[in-house]
């Protein structure tokens, strides 16, 4: 028999967090943490009616508290809430309308796995937010979603070719000066140690 996930509970209203707890309760895919212990939880699911100040918080909290994954199930989802739930760290969205057993449980093992839920009708919305951040915010200030420049991006390449600062420069047209600012600014920027790490960050991310 597979593993059974460890699930912690979160709700304002005592009722909504006991309900949802009792649902799952009786399934033998999930155990349900005591107290919503987030460092026992492999997921935890935040019910609220909307997406504001309190509940970004309560969903922050509980990923400092040691659980990797946050379902969050919400009376509302307007265009504002998705990207602030995303932001906040959501791996998963549902509508509390629509959490019944099956489809919490389905989330729930796809966020155990790594992965992520969102309503049909709400990823549409979700990619036109997350173009217009692109292309209204991001763009013009020359950075993408992973956080780097295009010329930041050409200069980590290089380095990952192996080439030194004097080679980059002359590849690049720029002075030594300005590849050596653009590669502490990375390093800087993204809390990286050295060139090694700002190059091994870039791999990961699938930049270079």
């Amino acid at each position: 028999m597979p593993e059974r996930i460890p699930v912690a509970v979160y709700a304002r209203d005592p009722i909504s967090q006991a309900g949802i707890a009792s649902q799952l309760r009786t399934r033998p895919e999930v155990v349900v943490a005591e107290n919503g212990d987030a460092a026992t939880a492999t997921v935890a699911i935040v019910v609220a009616d909307e997406v504001d100040d309190s509940t970004i918080q309560t969903m922050r909290a509980v990923l400092r508290g040691g659980c990797r994954r946050v379902l969050l199930v919400a009376t509302r989802l307007d265009d504002g809430a998705l990207l602030s739930a995303v932001e906040a760290g959501a791996c998963g969205m549902l509508r509390r309308s629509e959490a019944v057993t099956e489809r919490l449980l389905g989330a729930i093992r796809t966020a155990a796995a790594g992965d992520g839920t969102v309503p049909p009708d709400l990823l549409g919305r979700l990619l036109d937010q997350v173009g217009r951040l692109q292309r209204q915010v991001l763009a013009p200030r020359g950075l993408t979603f992973a956080g780097l420049t295009d010329r930041e991006t050409r200069v980590l390449r290089l380095v990952a070719d192996g080439f030194d600062t004097s080679e980059i420069a002359n590849t690049l047209a720029y002075s030594e000066r300005t590849v050596k600012n653009v590669i502490h600014d990375v390093t800087a920027r993204l809390q990286l140690r050295n060139r090694s790490h700002a190059v091994a960050y870039a791999l990961r991310a699938g930049l270079i």
